[in-house]
């Protein structure tokens, strides 16, 4: 059974002009010149062949963090989020988090990571159906869990994700004795990425630029909206340069006391359909997120808002947000966390 789509109603954005200044540069009187006897060349039947200047190169980037390019391999993570979970370890190292509605109208996130790989990512939890479609445009990667229901299991097994990486008997996985099950597992991506064949970064649809050249431009220093039944906030931080997460109006952190935080936060309007072929130990239905299609996106960056679209074609396809011009809306460098909400769900209001 699929939840009825509604489209999303978002707020009016205040138009912003943006001021250019010229500058001119200016050359001295030139230097005198002195003249000294020098013995002529030696007679040659051709010129000497002049070698052309290299062209200069464009730098690589990352693409999921617009910095500078990894040779890690690229390793996915199913990390719990809620409060038995918290504070969660290794979060803050992920280039790419997506937020995502799982039974019971709570959330979990799939979070990416390839700049860095932790030595611990904690806690990991199970699969759900919809994260092969998720993943699939980052390719053939490494996707860590601790295993899933039987239906989501089948559809991971199907996908091109290297999946067999778990707690039972995979390498890099390790108990927390100071954490009740199931929210004591730890991974150490550095041990797992030895063991796998996972791809490195490859383009997923995303611009990255320091500047925003998108207009017009909307307030957008605080972002409030819900994924399932949970809130989801984050905040501005002009001194960090990032959002960082809100819940129940607490900055969030992670079990070494690091903030949370990112340059980006894209909230990305997606249809939202319950899932009755997985359900938990009380009978709730699991939820399927496609992020296949097109629909809505507000992006925040710099403390304002863009409004504009996503399209993703294809499964295999990156996913790419453009504006109301149908120009690419860049991303801060340094990575984004994605807010997966279902169609009409309300935002900052």
């Amino acid at each position: 059974m699929k939840a009825t789509a509604r489209a999303a109603a978002l707020a009016g954005v205040a138009a912003m002009t943006l001021a250019l200044a010229a500058c001119s540069g200016s050359s001295g009187n030139p230097a005198p010149t002195t003249t000294t006897a020098v013995s002529p060349p030696a007679p040659s039947s051709s010129p000497a062949p002049v070698t052309p200047a290299p062209l200069a190169k464009k730098a690589a980037i990352n693409p999921l963090t617009g910095g500078r390019p990894s040779n890690n391999k690229v390793v996915a993570v199913k990390i719990d989020d809620t409060g038995n979970g918290r504070p969660q370890v290794g979060v803050d190292k992920a280039d790419i988090v997506y937020i995502e509605q799982v039974e019971g109208g709570l959330t979990r996130l799939l979070a990416v990571f390839d700049s860095t790989l932790p030595t611990t990512v904690e806690p990991v939890r199970s699969t759900r159906a919809g994260d092969p479609e998720l993943m699939a445009e980052y390719g053939p990667v490494a996707y860590v869990t601790s295993g899933g229901s039987r239906n989501p299991l089948a559809i991971l097994d199907a996908s091109n994700l290297h999946s067999d990486i778990n707690d039972r008997g995979g390498p890099g996985f390790q108990r927390d004795p100071n954490r009740p099950a199931p929210y004591n597992l730890r991974a150490n991506l550095r041990e797992i990425a030895k063991k796998i064949k996972s791809v490195k970064a490859r383009n997923i649809g995303l611009t990255w630029s320091a500047k925003i050249p998108n207009r017009p431009l909307g307030k957008g220093a605080v972002v409030r909206t819900q994924v399932g039944g949970t809130p989801v906030g984050f905040n501005w931080n002009a001194k960090l340069g990032k959002y960082v997460r809100i819940i129940n109006g607490a900055v969030q952190h992670t079990a070494n006391g690091t903030t949370i935080a990112t340059p980006n936060v894209v909230v990305q309007f997606c249809s939202v359909a319950v899932y009755t072929k997985d359900r938990d130990v009380l009978g709730n239905p699991n939820y399927y997120t496609h992020t296949v299609g097109k629909g809505h996106v507000v992006v925040f960056r710099g403390g304002k808002a863009i409004i504009g679209s996503w399209s993703r074609p294809k499964a295999k396809d990156g996913t790419r947000l453009l504006d109301r011009t149908g120009k690419p809306i860049p991303l801060a460098p340094g990575g984004a966390w994605f807010v997966l909400v279902a169609n009409g769900t309300p935002l900052n209001k």
